[in-house]
């Protein structure tokens, strides 16, 4: 199968959907499929894994220019490369795509409807524009977890039957013995991880008051670790730090590679993920895969993508975070039983099955628009 895919979330740094187009373009390359990705610019990650595929890198960088570019050069070159069928892996499909080409767009979310507040205007006209277009153009749509299919159908109930669910999977992240991250970060007792984009919706003004909320004692002996690239509208963490005077208990480490966040992961104590909403929610399973045990939300994903391998929380109730987070510092008993958990958790996840279910949506999909 020839497979056109729009790959422009593999420009940047790599976060959760960048890293779920890489894994399922490897997947589907490592099946023996013929893949074309197609960037609107040259990337500053490293597709090195990505070696099978052919790249068509156009000049359009800037949001604008990317925009522009989905809409007219993607269309093209998708159409030039005769491919069997069109993927677009994050929530969008050109408009003018040739109509005898099948295509299929997969969501990972609807923050954009679910939690408004909590996204860039940019970021949030995009997807409330260019979303229902693509669900409603698409031949088949892959949702990442029931939840986001659940809500899919709850937003657009025409599209229903062509709603499929192709849960992710779980990458290992190995470091290669050579990260020095804990040192070069001042990580020199046990900690709580979080990871994630600084951003609104991962809720880290909770956390950091749930923190702030823990028996000093229990600080003492339990950094938190917050691993994540600048997002937006958070305004001065260390700020915050200060006034709830937990600055000397909390590292912020900033982006990390993947070898540093493999270090981070198996030498934490728990994930703690008190996001206000997910998708599907990539460190829960990450940090199960190396079983780590997790506190997550009880709403959206996380609970489905969690399953039994973690403590779920209010994430609107600072008391109730905090106390998952002293449970898991303190219980060595309850600490253990989740974390013998965490790997069959993770086990639910596999890169190489999510790139097969792909590929059979997309077999649904020439069949639907040949008809």
């Amino acid at each position: 199968m020839k497979i056109g895919i729009d790959a422009r979330n593999l420009v940047h740094n790599l976060t959760g959907i960048g890293r779920y187009v890489l894994e399922m373009c490897r997947g589907l390359a490592e099946a023996g499929h013929e893949i074309f990705l197609y960037l609107p610019e040259r990337p500053v990650s490293d597709l090195s894994r990505l070696s099978g595929g052919t790249f068509r890198i156009s000049d359009h960088a800037g949001n604008f220019r990317r925009m522009v570019w989905g809409q007219t050069i993607l269309p093209k070159l998708a159409a030039r490369d005769k491919i069997d069928i069109f993927w677009g892996p994050a929530h969008r499909l050109p408009f003018s795509l040739d109509p005898d080409i099948p295509r299929v767009v997969t969501i990972h979310d609807l923050v954009w409807h679910h939690a408004a507040s909590t996204m860039r205007l940019q970021g949030w006209l995009g997807d409330r524009f260019l979303m229902r277009p693509a669900v409603f153009s698409s031949d088949k749509i892959v949702a990442v977890s029931r939840a986001t299919a659940d809500a899919i159908r709850m937003l657009y109930p025409q599209v229903s039957k062509k709603l499929h669910v192709v849960y992710p999977g779980v990458t290992r992240l190995e470091d290669g013995g050579t990260s020095s991250v804990l040192a070069d970060k001042g990580i020199d007792r046990e900690y709580a991880l979080f990871v994630g984009t600084l951003e609104p919706r991962k809720n880290l003004p909770s956390l950091l008051e749930a923190y702030a909320l823990l028996p000093e004692p229990v600080r003492k002996n339990l950094l938190l670790v917050v691993a994540g690239g600048q997002g937006w509208r958070l305004g001065d963490l260390r700020e915050r730090m200060v006034r709830l005077e937990i600055e000397s208990d909390v590292r912020l480490t900033g982006y990390v590679t993947d070898s540093d966040l493999a270090v981070l992961y198996r030498r934490a104590k728990f994930l703690v993920m008190p996001s206000l909403y997910e998708g599907f929610g990539f460190p829960i399973i990450e940090a199960n895969g190396v079983g780590v045990p997790v506190v997550t939300s009880n709403m959206s994903s996380m609970p489905e993508v969690a399953g039994e391998a973690a403590i779920l929380v209010d994430p609107t109730n600072v008391q109730d975070i905090s106390a998952a987070m002293g449970r898991l510092a303190l219980d060595n008993a309850l600490r253990s039983r989740l974390a013998e958990k965490a790997p069959l958790n993770a086990l639910r996840f596999d890169w190489r099955k999510s790139a097969l279910d792909l590929v059979a949506v997309f077999e649904l999909a020439i069949t639907a628009r040949r008809r």
